[in-house]
């Protein structure tokens, strides 16, 4: 049973446990890393690699989604974004990063972006973003907000969507509202002929009750980041250790409920390094969700600079814009390497694939049977 923690008379809380809390423990095999395969399918698309960018505009453009794509992984298009609501994105992402470098209020930044998401949304613009990554031959993938799904979906599936990303900070399939309908997942999902991964979610029960709307995939965690800001606003943090591990628990039990349901956990957030993308698998997560890590590309739209898709919000934003070191690294280095980076900020696949082949494991999913320690 769970660790209940007396935090004062009469108030107990639930102990959990961060990436940075546990270990992988070697076993008594190991194997060469040429013998690793970190491919993975949900639904019927197949991926090389399991990385799939974090839909915020400040990683992924058009031209970075086709580009992942092309390196194995998943990139997916913020349907929200700028891209859908501005002819001239890069000259406005500039303006952002100016008023970040230059401006000597903290505040103003982030007005800017709350001031360009607060122009309307353009379906041509949209569309024609989705056009450039469904002509490049790589999966289409986009995200909208619960808030919207229903509105926007049936452009989205029109444009050649092939795979729906519905995610909030935090979602849950029983949304009360006292005005205006709530979005109904299961039967959302149920209507549609393209697989859906909704998120996030922090707990078994929420994420069991997410898999019985029919989701394909299950988001973990809310993009913590150095720039997330949502436990100083709204008080919720998610420790990503515990999280994983009681998805997968959701998992293996819905599984057992449908009789070979299998619905794949993708982590998102505390992922910087490729020690912590490893654990995130050996927690039991099927993929991750990368932004902060591949925010220093070179292909990365705001060129070192990061915030999550809430700094937009328009009364109340959780997200700073973070700038970080500059690198020479396009993306296929960022994922690949070769590296000269001893702290893993860099080749993120080859650390997770050599972290496998030191502890001799073959693929994924046996991965995620790996032995943890949790330190002292």
């Amino acid at each position: 049973m769970r660790d209940q923690v007396e935090i004062g008379m009469g108030r107990t809380a639930m102990r959990g446990y961060d990436l940075d809390d546990v270990e992988i423990v070697p076993s008594r095999r190991t194997r060469s890393s040429k013998d690793v395969s970190l491919a993975w399918q949900i639904d019927a698309y197949r991926f090389d690699i399991p990385a799939i960018t974090h839909p915020t505009d400040a990683v992924v453009s058009p031209a970075t989604a086709v580009r992942m794509g092309e390196l194995g992984g998943l990139g997916v298009l913020n349907a929200e974004g700028l891209w859908a609501r501005h002819t001239d994105v890069e000259d406005k992402i500039a303006d952002v990063i100016r008023l970040a470098e230059e401006s000597s209020d903290p505040e103003a930044p982030i007005r800017r972006l709350q001031e360009l998401h607060a122009a309307p949304l353009r379906l041509d613009l949209l569309s024609e973003a989705l056009k450039q990554v469904k002509d490049s031959g790589v999966t289409v993938a986009a995200r909208v907000s619960p808030q919207h799904a229903e509105e926007l979906t049936p452009d989205l599936l029109a444009a050649g969507v092939e795979m729906l990303f519905v995610q909030g900070t935090i979602i849950s399939a029983e949304h009360v509202a006292r005005d205006g309908e709530p979005l109904n997942l299961k039967s959302f999902i149920n209507e549609l002929d393209v697989p859906v991964v909704a998120g996030g979610v922090g707990d078994y029960r929420t994420a069991m009750h997410l898999m019985r709307t029919g989701a394909a995939g299950v988001i973990v965690g809310f993009g913590q980041s150095r720039a997330a800001t949502t436990t100083q606003v709204l008080g919720i943090g998610v420790p990503m250790a515990t999280a994983i591990a009681d998805a997968a628990a959701a998992r293996r039990d819905y599984l057992d409920e449908t009789g070979g349901r299998y619905v794949h956990v993708i982590a998102d957030g505390a992922l910087s390094y490729s020690g912590e993308i490893a654990k995130a698998i050996a927690c039991g997560a099927d993929a991750v969700m990368l932004g902060e890590s591949l925010s220093e590309s070179t292909e990365s739209p705001a060129q070192g600079y990061y915030w999550t898709s809430a700094a937009a919000h328009p009364n109340l934003p959780r997200s700073e814009i973070v700038g970080f070191t500059g690198t020479d690294a396009d993306l296929e280095k960022m994922l690949f390497g070769p590296s000269s980076d001893p702290y893993g900020t860099l080749n993120l696949m080859g650390g997770l694939r050599r972290a496998m082949a030191k502890t001799g494991y073959r693929d994924l999913k046996e991965f995620q049977k790996v032995g943890l320690m949790l330190r002292g």
